[in-house]
């Protein structure tokens, strides 16, 4: 059976779809006023170039050489220890559990995407209650959305790489920058525009600590769509003339820029209409909706084409985290796509819809564990000790495992004098900084 291959662009939109999620437009604007705005972003930056980049450009490198799923690619390009090393491929399952939480949240996207056209509420104290109502009270509307996402979902993966997956991104990631960077040119055209500027670029020294440096390792980690082997998935796709080191430095491109406008047109907003900078899904469930209001008819109109936006985030990085385990089921089971589609579509929409129900009032009691109720355990357990495990581990798979010989042939073509100081950092730098990170995470350091 013929392999379906990306093309070089279906490839940068897949990963940057992949890469751009919702943590792009609600958690990155508000980390870095809250670090020191510009000494922030310098950080952040930094810790893209020799952190995030030394990991994806090692995920990218298993995928594009073992060419199969996650547990056998380590299995295969393992030189020793195989049966051991194929149990890094738990980075599949990574993704499985962190779609059953996240396809909630694109639920609660749809659903205000339909408040948008009905009526938006007209106080940030009215937008909390109805945030506060929807979450803990509503579980029949959280379920539609929540089915409907399930739905889309596992159709487009259904479809494969080439007519669902690169046909997805083809078309909604240009539609995603034309939406934010034509809400960012209406935002440059407001009085607070320069004060947006002001609370994200100007250096704040004073307020960069030893936690400003673990938040900017770990988010330029997280927002790249590292750790759970949906990078390496999408690269075992790849061509064989691909060149790895211009395809990430694309997908970093990218994924910074529309972090950077997404988080500069927030504010802008947020400022001009007096509004106080919430943190998390309170900044574009609360914040925004009351601001929105504020702006009137062209309100409702920004309104909902962010949502329908922030959708099209949401469900681009969704086909990736999928991506992963339906492949796993494929290649080691024999599976038809359709059939490895609708079974990880079904464990991560049950398992969510019991994570949906831990948040409502009448069952919390009954599905909390210790001090987390499964919807927040989801969370922590992927965010603080799945995915930054994931990327220790294809650190030093790549960087001590992997005959340096076998690497150097490939990646010094397309890495010049830089390839020394990519190694270097992976073999010594990555592994130390996603340590850490995994570390303050879970409240250890």
């Amino acid at each position: 059976m013929k392999i379906a291959r990306f093309s070089r662009i279906g490839f940068i939109l897949a990963a940057a779809g992949s890469a751009v999620g919702l943590g792009n437009i609600w958690k990155f604007p508000y980390i870095t006023g809250e670090n020191g705005g510009g000494a922030f972003v310098l950080v952040y930056l930094l810790a893209v170039i020799f952190i995030g980049f030394s990991i994806m450009l090692s995920e990218m490198f298993i995928g594009y050489l073992a060419k199969s799923d996650t547990v056998t690619s380590f299995e295969k390009l393992a030189p020793k220890n195989k049966n051991l090393w194929k149990y890094a491929g738990f980075q599949a399952l990574t993704g499985l559990f962190i779609m059953t939480f996240y396809s909630v949240v694109i639920g609660w996207i749809f659903h205000y995407v339909v408040t948008s056209l009905v009526a938006l509420p007209a106080s940030v104290e009215e937008a909390e209650t109805v945030f506060t109502t929807l979450l803990t009270s509503d579980a029949w509307t959280q379920l539609f959305y929540h089915t409907l996402s399930f739905i889309f979902i596992t159709y487009i993966v259904t479809k494969g790489i080439k007519g669902g997956i690169e046909k997805l991104n083809m078309i909604l990631m240009p539609l995603l920058m034309l939406i934010l960077f034509g809400m960012f040119a209406y935002a440059t055209t407001l009085e607070a525009f320069s004060q947006a500027v002001d609370f994200m670029f100007v250096a704040d020294w004073s307020k960069i600590t030893s936690e400003s440096f673990v938040s900017a390792i770990g988010h330029a980690f997280f927002t790249l769509s590292l750790g759970m082997g949906a990078i390496m998935t999408y690269s075992a796709s790849l061509k064989k003339e691909s060149n790895l080191v211009n395809n990430a430095l694309w997908v970093i491109f990218l994924d910074t820029t529309i972090a950077i406008v997404a988080g500069l047109m927030l504010f802008t907003f947020l400022y001009q209409y007096g509004s106080v900078p919430a943190k998390g899904p309170g900044l574009v469930f609360i914040s925004l909706p009351a601001v929105f209001y504020e702006m009137g008819v062209i309100g409702n109109i920004f309104a909902i084409i962010f949502f329908i936006s922030l959708a099209f985030a949401g469900l681009t990085s969704s086909v990736s985290i999928v991506e992963p385990m339906v492949q796993y089921l494929i290649s080691r089971f024999n599976y038809a796509r359709v059939k490895a589609s609708i079974v990880v579509g079904l464990l991560f929409y049950l398992v969510g819809a019991v994570a949906l129900f831990s948040n409502i009032d009448t069952f919390k009691e009954f599905l909390t564990i210790g001090s987390r109720n499964i919807f927040d355990w989801l969370d922590y357990i992927t965010a603080s000790i799945l995915l930054p495990l994931g990327g220790l581990i294809m650190a030093v798979f790549v960087g001590f495992v992997i005959e340096k010989q076998r690497i150097e042939s490939i990646m010094k073509p397309q890495l010049g004098f830089a390839f020394e100081i990519w190694y270097f950092s992976l073999r010594y730098v990555t592994p130390i900084a996603m340590f850490i990170v995994m570390l303050s995470l879970m409240g250890v350091l």
